[in-house]
């Protein structure tokens, strides 16, 4: 059983057949399956959701997921093209894998907020650059979720690096022939992203990695249970002895308090005056989008936050103590302190 690249024509043909050959009925899941498997979902997608908001800049939302078992030759047939697919495969704590699909216009619209953009773009074909942050957005969505798995199963759920393509009608989907037919557990989740994008986001697991999910979170059920149980027996055992004990109650009594002169305690600074730290001068900052970092080249220049006449501020470990000018001694640069603060507040940031 080898994996092969099918081509375009193969697809084509074996959709167009699907209304006339039988097909073969998926292997269903449980209800408790589907319950347990979409409870998985909705955790890790909401991490995931929560990471996309951070990395654009605007409110995601999931809606609650819906599962359903089926195959891979039925996703293909109902899903249009093109599709911008994520495949995952887990590395550590969970056997099986997992994909990601979402349509490339929604993909664009998620690359050019990355870049900087308003998200308001409509193409059907996405640029080298937009591949890449595209892939970014998903590589940090699945790294959300699977830290989010790992603390439901409390274990550690590593992945392979995901990897990202692109199923329009030029490419191929590589795929073994002979695992077309075989059942797999298909998520599907409203995806928006305020009012610039509203799409649908499908997550499909193998049906091994959905019981190896089903089989972790049953036993982390059983063991809260019998951890319940038995410190109830032990409560139960303990209550008569509790019930025959006679405990002495008595007011608490305090000691007066009594003002203290915090302004001249003495502060013995000797044990640390050799302790090294790391003085730096912030020249100033900017903000830059990915598409700026991408066209600076040499003789580029790029402008900071600071006027000319501002002075510059001094860090101590990352404290700031004062402020001061550029000079230049000899041939080094150098800082004239201008400003400087109070003995207390440079002991406080220190």
């Amino acid at each position: 059983m080898s994996d092969s690249a099918l081509t375009q024509e193969e697809i084509d043909k074996m959709m167009a057949s699907l209304s006339s050959a039988p097909e073969e009925p998926a292997e269903e899941l449980s209800q408790m399956d589907k319950d347990i498997i979409g409870e998985v979902g909705n955790i890790s997608m909401s991490q995931a959701a929560t990471t996309l908001s951070e990395i654009l800049g605007y409110k995601v939302r999931i809606t609650t997921p819906r599962v359903k078992s089926t195959n891979m030759k039925s996703i293909l047939a109902e899903s249009d093209r093109p599709k911008v697919i994520t495949s995952i495969e887990f590395k550590k704590g969970i056997t099986g894998n997992n994909m990601l699909m979402l349509d490339v216009s929604d993909s664009g619209k998620i690359a050019n907020l990355m870049m900087g953009g308003d998200g308001l773009v409509q193409s059907e074909t996405l640029t080298e650059i937009e591949m890449s942050a595209v892939a970014e957005a998903m590589n940090q969505m699945i790294g959300s979720a699977s830290t989010a798995m790992a603390t439901m199963f409390g274990r550690t759920v590593d992945i392979f690096p995901p990897e990202v393509s692109l199923w329009d009608e030029k490419n191929t989907v590589s795929i073994d022939e002979n695992q077309l037919d075989i059942s797999v557990c298909e998520i599907s989740f409203e995806l928006e992203v305020e009012s610039i994008l509203k799409s649908t986001i499908m997550q499909v697991f193998t049906l091994d990695a959905v019981r190896d999910m089903t089989r972790l979170m049953l036993e982390d059920e059983a063991t809260v249970i019998e951890e319940v149980t038995v410190q109830e027996s032990q409560v139960v055992v303990q209550a008569p002895e509790a019930e025959e004990e006679k405990v002495s109650v008595k007011k608490p009594e305090f000691q007066m308090l009594e003002d203290s002169d915090v302004k001249h305690r003495p502060k013995n600074l000797d044990l640390i005056m050799d302790v090294p730290l790391e003085l730096s001068v912030m020249l100033g900052q900017s903000k830059k989008t990915i598409r700026d970092i991408l066209s600076l080249g040499t003789g580029s220049v790029v402008e900071l936050d600071k006027m000319t006449e501002e002075p510059l501020s001094i860090y101590v470990n990352g404290k700031m103590i004062a402020e001061g000018e550029v000079v230049v001694i000899n041939e080094n640069f150098g800082i004239r302190i201008t400003n400087i603060l109070s003995k207390e507040s440079r002991i406080n940031n220190l």
